[in-house]
């Protein structure tokens, strides 16, 4: 590396074997980014951080878990270098009215959406505020700003993730780091097959509903992921974003 090139900015984003964290880790490196792929399937992570065209490593973690968050951190950082960049993706559902649902579903969904992403944001926070510098991205739901029938749990864990956004933004506002949050809207997921496999009837209405009359795809979120990482929101933080064709207008 000479003089002039600069390294690049080392981003973890968890729930990366998935198809937006998958998306989100591609379009970062895209961007320029070293990334950190992390996710529950490590073999997933790896695979997904082997087509990317910067160094990357993959990762396995599991969010809920501060010693596993940890381990995955001090990886990170001794191979690719401290985090500038989290996207707090990684997330669980079961589609299920709310009076069938389980306690253990509700820690399960709770300790993953929410937990996690505490856990996770507090491992680098410190790093962060010390060299002046961090983007922390949070990937919520439009089911967090208006609620979504059988998302119930779902939509409490993403409603804490974008309300922890915006008081954290508060507290490190002058310390060089924002704090944003993403909220797709339906988008073609594994979580939103659940939806079609329970109800084709409702998977079309859900369609039929986004006023583009089309669901989402990953590489529709990615790019918001990019903006708010990105040197351009700067002065950009507490704020919530919906990438959902229109969908919610909040």
């Amino acid at each position: 590396m000479t003089e002039t090139e600069t390294k690049p900015r080392v981003a973890l984003v968890t729930g990366a074997g998935g198809g937006i964290g998958g998306a989100i880790a591609r379009h970062l490196a895209e961007a320029g980014h070293a990334v950190a792929a992390a996710d529950l399937d490590e073999a997933a992570a790896v695979a997904v951080a082997k087509g990317l065209p910067t160094p990357s490593i993959g990762v396995g973690v599991d969010i809920s878990d501060s010693a596993s968050v940890a381990a995955a951190v001090a990886r990170v950082e001794a191979e690719l270098g401290p985090v500038d960049v989290l996207v707090n993706n990684a997330g669980i559902d079961k589609i299920e009215p709310f009076v069938q649902s389980t306690e253990d579903t509700w820690r399960k969904v709770v300790d993953v959406n929410y937990l996690g992403t505490v856990i996770v944001t507090r491992a680098v926070l410190d790093g962060m505020v010390e060299r002046g510098f961090g983007r922390i991205i949070h990937i919520a739901s439009d089911a967090g700003r208006v609620g979504s029938s059988g998302e119930v749990v779902y939509s409490g864990s993403k409603g804490a993730m974008i309300a922890f956004g915006k008081a954290l933004a508060r507290e490190v506002a002058t310390k060089g780091v924002t704090v944003n949050t993403v909220c797709p809207g339906p988008t073609d997921t594994a979580l939103l097959k659940q939806v079609s496999d329970l109800s084709e009837k409702m998977f079309d209405a859900m369609r039929r509903a986004v006023p583009m009359k089309r669901i989402g795809t990953p590489d529709d979120v990615a790019p918001a992921v990019v903006f708010f990482a990105g040197e351009g929101a700067a002065f950009i933080t507490g704020q919530t974003l919906s990438v959902s064709g229109g969908l919610t207008m909040a």
